[in-house]
């Protein structure tokens, strides 16, 4: 192998971002993925295990583990921790009921030192299915409770965006962001 391949080499993989994407069972992780690659997730079955997905963005390969919510499946989710650039964290904001479940998840990942460093994009999803107030509601809830701000500026190493899978609302800004070259 030749000095030129092992730069090209180099070159793409700088240009690729492995991304988990996690959350709990029905909050639309693989309606995400399946929007962000621009296929229909009309009839979607629950994921069981992982599904990799991959799709160019801005000139960058992001490579989706999307893997099931189901509460018998997370304790594998910290299989999935080595060599990550992001955690997409995806919440249902039509089902407040579970958000300390929400909590409680997110913050024994967090915890997990493997993911320190790690980009953070917490998407509040369904928001085309509840109103406006409830989102920025829960959106200062979530900033709040998981005390973010800890982390840094909103901006730099994480983002909260309330979107909808369904229609669209701000799947792209959530990408963009995560394909930003400054990390």
């Amino acid at each position: 192998m030749g000095l030129l391949t092992i730069i090209r080499k180099q070159k793409l993989k700088d240009r690729e971002k492995r991304v988990l994407i996690l959350g709990l069972d029905n909050a639309g992780k693989s309606t995400v993925v399946r929007r962000v690659l621009g296929k229909s997730s009309e009839h979607l079955a629950p994921t069981m295990g992982f599904e990799i997905s991959s799709v160019e963005h801005n000139g960058t390969n992001v490579n989706f583990w999307d893997v099931g919510g189901q509460q018998t499946l997370r304790a594998f989710w910290f299989n999935y921790f080595d060599q990550l650039d992001a955690l997409v964290w995806v919440v249902d904001v039509a089902q407040l009921e579970r958000l300390s479940e929400v909590f409680r998840e997110l913050d024994k990942v967090l915890r997990n030192e493997r993911v320190n460093g790690v980009k953070l994009l917490l998407l509040l999803n369904k928001v085309d299915l509840v109103e406006e107030s409830v989102v920025e509601a829960t959106q200062r809830k979530v900033v709040t409770d998981l005390e973010l701000d800890a982390y840094g500026a909103e901006g730099e190493k994480w983002k909260i965006l309330p979107c909808s899978a369904v229609t669209g609302r701000n799947i792209d800004v959530g990408m963009d962001w995560l394909t930003r070259s400054d990390y």
